[in-house]
């Protein structure tokens, strides 16, 4: 046999394990998640019948008339489909229905969801959501309303609303990417993952390892092969 050649079968089977590596890394890189960005900021709901409404307008115009439910949580989203609602349902009774109607006031029952720590700022913790009864005059908006209840409150130079009752301490409205929105939905992830390969399955990085030590492996094999008179 020359010297020059390659062994029978040899080459195949070299090319068919470096096809294997290359599928196996492609399945791997379209498993990872997309490092979408998103935004840290107080989204505004408004109450329909018992649940939740991403509202149209901003605190600042809005004005409920008496009997309705607005709620405010901190979280990071992309848009308005991606947000997070308060996760307290809106129940105006359970807020307001020991405050007595009073004649040219309104009442609006405010639910202050600060979100988890998962999307709360580096060093910050957020504090315990609450639900508390503002009684205003009658032509009052959300934002005046809150401003009743819930100080100190924060907005930029654009008038976005960027913290409640102090919180969060400093930043309004920046962008983030989904990992850190999702820090600790990735630990509960590699988690599962790790339960996963204890019960006796091999992981894709198993696999795909295995795959590149059997090319590296055939390759040597080759070059020994190649190198014998």
């Amino acid at each position: 046999m020359s010297r020059d050649r390659a062994p029978g079968g040899a080459r195949p089977l070299v090319a068919v394990l470096a096809l294997v590596t290359a599928a196996l890394v492609t399945v791997l890189a379209g498993a990872a998640p997309a490092q979408a960005a998103g935004y840290r900021y107080w989204s505004f709901w408004q109450a329909d019948g018992a649940t939740w409404t991403y509202a149209t307008e901003g605190p600042a115009t809005a004005s409920p008339a008496d009997g309705a439910v607005q709620g405010f949580r901190f979280a990071v989203s992309a848009d308005s489909a991606d947000a997070s609602k308060p996760r307290p349902a809106p129940d105006f009774d359970a807020v307001c229905g020991s405050t007595p109607a009073e004649a040219g006031k309104k009442r609006i029952a405010l639910v202050i969801d600060p979100g988890t720590a998962t999307d709360a700022p580096t060093g910050e913790t957020p504090p315990d959501q609450r639900t508390v009864c503002a009684k205003v005059h009658g032509s009052a908006t959300t934002a005046e309303a809150l401003a009743q209840v819930a100080k100190p409150l924060r907005y930029d130079g654009n008038a976005l609303l960027c913290a409640i009752s102090g919180y969060p301490a400093k930043g309004c409205g920046e962008q983030v990417s989904n990992t850190s929105k999702k820090s600790g939905q990735a630990e509960q992830a590699a988690k599962a993952d790790a339960e996963d390969d204890s019960d006796g399955g091999p992981s894709l990085g198993t696999v795909a390892g295995l795959a590149v030590f059997l090319v590296l492996g055939a390759a040597t094999f080759w070059q020994i092969r190649r190198r014998r008179p």
